[in-house]
Order: structure tokens, then C-alpha cells, then sequence
């Protein structure tokens, strides 16, 4: 008997790592009716496929009792607003705690200058006046996240971040109204700053990921104009629009659903799906997918899928979850912390309890053991990863480099293949004209005026080649556009053509990009144009090879335009390929060890360059490449890949470094303090001197950029 399956989602608003993530999903696999779970991070959603007979009350208890409240979802859109608030909230905490932290931070230096007697106290108490509200709310995240595992009777990673918080403040506060000669109220604050830093990137990352597939279905259109039986016009959302409607697309309108042409012939734009730089003539009978745009001539088409079923929102789909993948990575700084944190508070606790047992009041014991803490403060940890990314991100950017998060260069100093698209990325993506221009000054006005009456991009172009010449336009009349073949007028008492080579009379040329112009009377002049290769896109190849990465292109043009490209720069290429056929490529090498750098530009490339362990784009691309990219690069050179991959091994060099020095000043300080060596002003002072000893080691980066 087979027993109905059915799908529920639900917002996980709690979820902050992977140890989250692999518990719900393995807790959930081992409830009976429960086929399977499945958590997005980035959107933090939990999709969970199971009996028919478990409701939305047994699914929610089922994850309560993993420690985690489920909530609905109740609106579309409505988790990813909740996620994007609660970057806000971050962000407004992180700015709390970095202006605190500065203020106490002027103060303490008075206090270690040796400011003594009623001065000493009243610089304390402006610290805890500063310090004490701060704690309260920029601690918020980590106090309700810890508060909630504690209730539910386990543990996460804010559980010692919260003590360590609390009592730090707490003992400086003790210190404070007894009169003592020490308060920690700027170790207390600075750790909740780099803690919140950290989170909101983390926060940050997500919803970049999120914005990806929010762009892409903005190149949808809101709705169209349905044709109904008795042949009169209606416009309807695309929500609304449903397979077997009749849509009517005019030009320079894009299709709201994927159909089959009925009626009428045009050229359409099918660079969101193909990567295709030629428009594409299509009449009754060829397909026509929705986003893509109607460029020359009304037609009408027969809806076959619409809404969520059309080709652009499953790209929209695709992206999100190769986002979702990447999110999964976890950074190398929150790998170690992971072990650390829980491992110095322990250290901590250990040193009050072995003080008490030595005899030592619990004063003394306290004093001890908050020496400790202070003195293994992660911040120098904290800084060794965004410090060094900082730096490097800023050397870039001064090279037109623009990388949108830290992670990128880690991610980035892992590749090991490259996979480039070719339109707009090894090419320009710009016609430009090729071979002589045997135009006479008259034909150069008329087929200016006649460019200009097109969207066409070859007419475009025509019209960039010529206004550059200073050309002013003729005038004309009775201008018509032919559907897939140009576009003509009269001049005078004469015809005039600019389009096709075939329709104006001379053989078809094996060019993809050229058209052909005629005036009545003169002998047809063929205009041929080139998208031409990047400037250094031969030597960035090469140096590539020299830092041991195989390159090769992934295309959704045709071979004939793809070859010539891939043959003058030595590389390998897959043709034709769509947007799917690019995340399966990318998925293969991933599932085979590869680390892949995806370098696009177009509409079509979104999902691929998420798919990416790493992705780049140029600032020409789309808004969607630009959106799902982790770099975008600025300028016409292909140089800045190789120079972002050299940066970035070298980042991640003093990253480890930077590793080592936070490390190793610990197991240098740490038996000091735990001996009552170290008192906490001088656990303060050592801690502060590793972390500016971390940054003066990643302000090399910055002087090795220039």
C-alpha cells in the first residue's frame, strides 16, 4: 500500500551553523513518517517530505523537541524579510558595540596611564555606565539564542559566549563599587563587537545568496495581455496567467510564460537562457520562453507553463540551491573557534576551582580566573581572518577589484579550474566593426537614420560605428521592420535597406555578426563586425596555467562562435550549452574534488556562477551576474582573474600566519595567568598587543599590492 506523501516548509528562525543544520536534518530522518528533511541555511527554511497523516502540530512538536521552533511560513517572502531584519539588528548591535568599545577603550588608556585615586573610580563608572546598556542590548543575539538551548537542556556556541560576556562585566561592576584598582569593562565589550562582527557577515552572505534568485526573477515581467475566445484583450498577472491562454507580446515586451508561437514572426532575445549575443528569429511554431524579449514584431503565443513551472524560475530555483551549497562552507576562523571558545571558558572554570581548592579567597579566585579570560579573549583569533581579508579586499579594490565578502578569498585561494562563459566575458560583448567600410558619405547618412530606427544590437552597433565618425543622419520615411530580416525606408524616391545579408541580395556570410546595407540604385555593402576578445585575455590565460589552473570555456552559443574564441586562446569548450547544462558541469567537477571558479557575465551564467566554489564578473554584466558573483572586476581587461587568485593565495598565507601568532601568544600566556602571574590590566595589555601584532601583520598585504 502505498502511503501519500506531502511537503511542508517552515521558517527555523534559531538555526546559526552546520552543527544546526545536521542535527534537524538527522533528528527529523529518525521521527517515524518523516521521509526526509531538508534545511536551506541561507533562507533558513527547513523543507520536510512525509505522511499525509502527520499535520503541521506533530511536525512542529517533532522539531521543538530537537530544540528549535518552527514557525509558519505565511507569506511569500515572508522568511526572507525576517532574515534580512535580522541582519538589520545585527548591524544596529554591531554599531552599538564598536562605538562603546571605543569610548571605553579612550577611557582605559587614562586608567593604564596611571590614573589613581577618585579619577581612577570616575572613569570606572562612565566605562559602566557605557559599558552596562551596551551589554544589555548588543548582547541580545547571543543572551536569547544561549537562553533558549539552556531551556530546552543543551548547549550551542552562545552558551560561553554569554558567560564569558556576563561574568567579565559582572566582576568589573563588583570591582567598580568596592573601589578596586581594575574593571574589564572594554575586554567585555570589544569580545561582543568582533562576535557580532562575525555573525553579521555571516548574516550578510546569506542574504546576498537570497538577493541572486530575487534578481534574476526580476527580469520577469509583472503580467501580459491575454487574448480570450471572444478575441478581446485582457491583462492578467503573470500569476494569473495560466497554460493553454493565448498571450499577445508587442514589441519590445518580454513574454510573461514559456508557449509555442501561434501566430505572427519576429526576433527575439534569448541571452537569459542561451547566452546567445544574435537575436533569434522565430514564427509559428518555435518556442519562446518567459523573460526573453520580444524585439521586432507582435505575435501571439499559445502559454504552455507559467509562474513557478517556467524555465526562468526554475533557473531562480537552481540558484538558490547552489547557494544554499556554498553556504554550507565553514570558515576556517569558525572552525578553530568552534574547539576554542568552549575550551577557555573550561580553562577559566578550572582556575577558579583549582585557586579555591589552593585556599585563595573567591576574590582572588575570580580575579584569576577572569585574568584568564580576558588574556584568552579570541580576539586576536577574531581578527586573524577578517584583518587579512580587509586588507587584501582594499589592496583589490584600488586595482578595480570589488570583492562583496571575505570569504570569497578564501574560497577563492582554493581553486584549482577555471570555467569561463564567452560572450561578454573572454569577449567584450560589444560589436565592433571588422574589415574596410566602403560606405559613401550619402549611404553612411541613410543607414545611420536606418540604425537608429532599430533595437537591434547589429543596428546598434552600426549606429555607434557611424555617430563615431561625426555621420548625421538622413531623413526618411515609411520606415518598416521586417521580422528577422531588417529593417527598410525611403529615401528620396529610393529604397533603403539595413539587415540580413541574405534579404539584401548578397550570399550569407559563415560571420555571425554581420548585416548588410543597400540603397536603391548603389551596389549592397556588407558591414561585418566582431566581438572582439578582452584586452590581455591571452596573457590572463597563460597565467593562469602558470599558477597551476586548467581553464576551459562553457558557452550556451554555437560552436562556429564559440571555436575560433576558444582555438586562439588554447582552451577547450562546451557549446550550447543552457543554464542547466552549466550547473551539472560545474556539479560533476565539484562531486570529482574540483574547486571550480566560474568567471560570467550573463543572465543565462546566474546559477553557474552560484554553483561556483567561487565565482567572478565583470562590472559589464548583468544585474544578475553581478548579484550572484562573489568578485566583479572593473575595466575591459581579463587580468584582474589571475591577479584576484594570486591575491588571494597570498591572504590566506598570512591568514594561517596570523593563526599561528594569536595561538602561540596563547600557549605563551595562558600558564601565566592561570599561575596568578597576570593580573587582568596586564591580561588587557597582552591581549590587546597580539591583536595589534596580528593587524601589523596583515598590513603586508596591502604594501605587497601596490
Amino acid at each position: 500500500m502505498n502511503i501519500p506523501v506531502a511537503h511542508s516548509e517552515f521558517a527555523l528562525p534559531g538555526i546559526r551553523c552546520a552543527g544546526c543544520i545536521a542535527k534537524i536534518e538527522g533528528g527529523l530522518a529518525q521521527v517515524p513518517g518523516i521521509v526526509g528533511a531538508r534545511v536551506n541555511f541561507t533562507s533558513k527554511r527547513v523543507a520536510v517530505d512525509h505522511d499525509a497523516a502527520l499535520d503541521d502540530r506533530d511536525l512542529r512538536r517533532a522539531i521543538r523537541d530537537l530544540g528549535f521552533t518552527a514557525e509558519a511560513i505565511a507569506e511569500p517572502g515572508a522568511a526572507d524579510r525576517a532574515a534580512s531584519a535580522e541582519s538589520r539588528r545585527l548591524l544596529r548591535a554591531l554599531g552599538v558595540a564598536g562605538f562603546a568599545a571605543m569610548n571605553i577603550m579612550l577611557l582605559s588608556v587614562s586608567v593604564w596611564s596611571g590614573a589613581d585615586g577618585g579619577v581612577r573610580q570616575m572613569f570606572h563608572w562612565l566605562s559602566a555606565l557605557i559599558a552596562m546598556p551596551t551589554v544589555t542590548y548588543a548582547g541580545q543575539p547571543f543572551f536569547k539564542s544561549a537562553w533558549g538551548a539552556l531551556r530546552r537542556g543543551r548547549t550551542n556556541m552562545d552558551v560561553p559566549i554569554s558567560i564569558g560576556v556576563v561574568l567579565a562585566t559582572a566582576l568589573s561592576l563588583f570591582e567598580t563599587i568596592i573601589g578596586g584598582r581594575h574593571a574589564y569593562f572594554d575586554g567585555a565589550v570589544s569580545l561582543l563587537f568582533f562576535l557580532l562582527a562575525g555573525r553579521f557577515l555571516d548574516s550578510a552572505m546569506r542574504d546576498r545568496a537570497r538577493d541572486g534568485a530575487a534578481a534574476l526573477m526580476r527580469q520577469t515581467t509583472p503580467g501580459g495581455t491575454i487574448i480570450d475566445h471572444d478575441g478581446r484583450t485582457l491583462w492578467l498577472k503573470s500569476a494569473e496567467i495560466v497554460p493553454t491562454m493565448v498571450l499577445l507580446v508587442a514589441a519590445g515586451e518580454r513574454f510573461a510564460a514559456d508557449g509555442i508561437i501561434r501566430k505572427g514572426e519576429t526576433s527575439i532575445d534569448r541571452s537569459l537562457v542561451t547566452g546567445e549575443s544574435a537575436p533569434v528569429s522565430v514564427g509559428p511554431g518555435a518556442k519562446a520562453l518567459a523573460g526573453t524579449l520580444n524585439l521586432t514584431a507582435p505575435v501571439e503565443l499559445l502559454v504552455t507553463s507559467s509562474g513557478a513551472d517556467t524555465v526562468i524560475a526554475g533557473m531562480a530555483r537552481l540558484m538558490e540551491a547552489a547557494g544554499q551549497a556554498k553556504s554550507r562552507y565553514v570558515r576556517l576562523a569558525d572552525r578553530a573557534a568552534s574547539y576554542y571558545a568552549p575550551a577557555v571558558h573550561s580553562l577559566a572554570l578550572l582556575s577558579f576551582a583549582g585557586w579555591m581548592l589552593a585556599g585563595a579567597g573567591w576574590h582572588q579566585s575570580m580575579l584569576v580566573a577572569v585574568a584568564v579570560l580576558i588574556i584568552t579573549c579570541p580576539c586576536a583569533l577574531g581578527l586573524a581572518v577578517p584583518v587579512a581579508q580587509v586588507v587584501a579586499t582594499g589592496a583589490l579594490m584600488r586595482r578595480g577589484i570589488l570583492v562583496k565578502g571575505g570569504s570569497a578569498l578564501e574560497r577563492l585561494a582554493q581553486v584549482d579550474c577555471v570555467r569561463f562563459d564567452k560572450t561578454g566575458t573572454l569577449t567584450l560583448g560589444r560589436p565592433e566593426p571588422c574589415g574596410p567600410n566602403e560606405l559613401t558619405a550619402e549611404e553612411k547618412q541613410v543607414a545611420l537614420a536606418l540604425a537608429q530606427a532599430s533595437r537591434h544590437p547589429l543596428s546598434e552597433a552600426v549606429a555607434r560605428m557611424l555617430a563615431g565618425e561625426g555621420v548625421r543622419p538622413a531623413t526618411i520615411d515609411d520606415v518598416r521592420e521586417q521580422p528577422g530580416l531588417g529593417i527598410e525606408a525611403r529615401f528620396g524616391s529610393r529604397t533603403a535597406r539595413l539587415g540580413r545579408p541574405c534579404w539584401i541580395g548578397l550570399q550569407s556570410q559563415s560571420s555571425d555578426l554581420a548585416c548588410a546595407f543597400a540603397l536603391q540604385g548603389a551596389p549592397a555593402r556588407l558591414l561585418a563586425f566582431s566581438d572582439r576578445l578582452r584586452p590581455d585575455a591571452d596573457a590572463a590565460i597563460r597565467r593562469l596555467g602558470t599558477l597551476g589552473l586548467e581553464a576551459a570555456i562553457l558557452s550556451g552559443d554555437r560552436r562556429e562562435a564559440v571555436m575560433p574564441v576558444a582555438a586562439s586562446l588554447g582552451l577547450t569548450a562546451s557549446v550550447a550549452m543552457t543554464p542547466k547544462d552549466k550547473v551539472d558541469m560545474v556539479e560533476r567537477l565539484s562531486a570529482m574534488g574540483k574547486k571550480v571558479l566560474v568567471v560570467g557575465d550573463g543572465l543565462n551564467d546566474g546559477p553557474a556562477l552560484a554553483a561556483g566554489h567561487v565565482s567572478m564578473a565583470p562590472a559589464s554584466a548583468s544585474d544578475v551576474g553581478q548579484t550572484a558573483s562573489d568578485i566583479v572586476f572593473l575595466g575591459d581587461s581579463l587580468a584582474p582573474v589571475p591577479i584576484a587568485i594570486a591575491a588571494a593565495r597570498r591572504t590566506m598565507r598570512v591568514v594561517h600566519q596570523n593563526f599561528v601568532l594569536a595561538i602561540g601568544y596563547n600557549l605563551l600566556a595562558v600558564p601565566l595567568a592561570i599561575m596568578g602571574l597576570v593580573t587582568p590590566l596586564i591580561a588587557a595589555i597582552a591581549m590587546s598587543t597580539s591583536s595589534i601584532l596580528v593587524v601589523a601583520n596583515a598590513m603586508r598585504l596591502g604594501r605587497a599590492a601596490r
